[in-house]
Formats: C-alpha cells, sequence, structure tokens
C-alpha cells in the first residue's frame, strides 16, 4: 500500500514539474502580453492622437437638401438607413443597402461616382493632425490580412511620419474605418501572442489556446493534490503513526 502511495506521489509530481515548464512558457507569455496591453492607451492604440476620425463638420445652413423619399427612389433598392453629412466641403446622403452603401448629392439626389485616390487622400489629409504628409501613391486593398479586416474594397493612405501610419478610408463612402500605426502593430503582435492566433489574431477558439489553457488547470489540480500530500501537519500526523505501529509490533 505505500509503494503504491509513493509512486502515484512519485508520477503526479513527475507530471507537475513538466506541465510547470510547458504550460509555464505560455504563462509567461500571456503575464507579458496582457501586462504590455494593459500599459499602451487604447486611444493611442487605435491612432487617435494622429487621426481625427470623431470630428463632424454641421450641414450648411440655408442650403436645401433632396428629400429621403427622393434619395430612396434614386436608389432603386431597398435600403437600411439615409444619412445627410458633410464629405469634402460638400453635403451628400449616405445610402445604407443590403449590397452596400453609397453617397448620393444630398441636394440634387443624384447618386455619386466613387470616391478617387486623390479624394480619398484629401479625406485622409484633411483629418490627419500628426507630422509627415501622405505618400503620392494610394493603395486600393481587396483582401483582408493581418493588419486590416475591415469593409472592402478599401483605400490606404500611408504616411511619412516616424510611425509609419497607414489610413484606412472604404472605397464606397470615402470614411475613415482604420488606422494603423507602430503602437498598433506592436500591440497586435502582442495580442496575437495572447490568444494564441499566431496568424489572424483574431480566433479565440483556437486549439493551442483550448489546449493550454486546460493544462493550466491541470498545473493547478496537480500542484493542490501534491500541496494537500505534502502538509506538514498532516506528515507529522502520518510519521506519528507510523512510529506508534513499530512500537506496537516491537
Amino acid at each position: 500500500m505505500r509503494s503504491t502511495k509513493l509512486r502515484l506521489h512519485l508520477l503526479a509530481s513527475r507530471t507537475h514539474k513538466w506541465l510547470a515548464i510547458i504550460v509555464g512558457a505560455q504563462l509567461l507569455l500571456w503575464f507579458m502580453s496582457g501586462a504590455l496591453m494593459s500599459f499602451l492607451p487604447i486611444d493611442r492604440v487605435h491612432g487617435d492622437h494622429l487621426v481625427d476620425r470623431k470630428a463632424v463638420a454641421s450641414l450648411p445652413g440655408g442650403v436645401v437638401l433632396a428629400s429621403p423619399s427622393a434619395i430612396i427612389a434614386a436608389s432603386g433598392t431597398p435600403i437600411n438607413s439615409v444619412t445627410y453629412r458633410m464629405w469634402l466641403g460638400r453635403p451628400v446622403a449616405e445610402v445604407a443597402t443590403a449590397e452596400g452603401a453609397r453617397l448620393f448629392d444630398a441636394r440634387t439626389g443624384i447618386l455619386l461616382p466613387a470616391p478617387t485616390a486623390a479624394q480619398v487622400q484629401a479625406v485622409a489629409r484633411t483629418a490627419w493632425r500628426g507630422e509627415g504628409r501622405p505618400r503620392a501613391t494610394v493603395e486600393l486593398i481587396k483582401r483582408a490580412s493581418a493588419e486590416y479586416r475591415g469593409p472592402l474594397p478599401a483605400w490606404r493612405v500611408t504616411f511619412t511620419d516616424p510611425d509609419s501610419t497607414r489610413v484606412f478610408v472604404t472605397a464606397d463612402t470615402g470614411r475613415i474605418v482604420a488606422v494603423r500605426t507602430g503602437t498598433w502593430r506592436l500591440y497586435d503582435f502582442f495580442w496575437g501572442l495572447h490568444i494564441m492566433d499566431w496568424k489572424n489574431h483574431e480566433d479565440f477558439n483556437t486549439p493551442w489556446l483550448l489546449g493550454f489553457a486546460l493544462g493550466g488547470l491541470a498545473l493547478w489540480l496537480g500542484g493542490a493534490v501534491l500541496l494537500y500530500m505534502r502538509w506538514p501537519k498532516r506528515s507529522r500526523r502520518n510519521a506519528g503513526g507510523q512510529t506508534r505501529l513499530q512500537q506496537g509490533n516491537a
């Protein structure tokens, strides 16, 4: 009986040791990445100090706008919403449909052409508050990537600032939808380590994450069992019982 308990204790001790080595490395990454992400201000990660996306220009007074019914009739498809706003100094109506969003002239109700590269660059330049300027080349993005997973297609405007900031503007409505900076890339790298999705940095349900989470639970349970088996009072009680048994046999 004693030899069986000894073998179980030895097995539990060895299993706990190897779990501590394997799971401990990922625990270190979890703690390190979590501490870094908590340290970085989220508004700086989003690039709010470089790009003003919250500023809203008021519609000019005295301008006669096309009615929503006229915009709906010009759209020709069922719509979800109509939003009037200023865009590059002109009033527009942003119409959201099941197929996407489009811009209409808010005064005439006429469908506007898709934003051009020059217009997109002007949108990014107007919102820019940092150093540097936009590069001459503006890229049209048609595929999602680790850096950008928003609405597609979208324009990417790169600035010459020290942070290598990239501003993403939707190709249909001309809205700024994402800002990527060096701080964001650092945050996103550690975020991928934290959730153990090293490719896309967005999947919480990876087998690796589940496996190491269960491994951490097993590590805790194994430690609790070993702590119980090695508790000083229990050890002294077992030792006292063995001593009395030996005296009785004598």
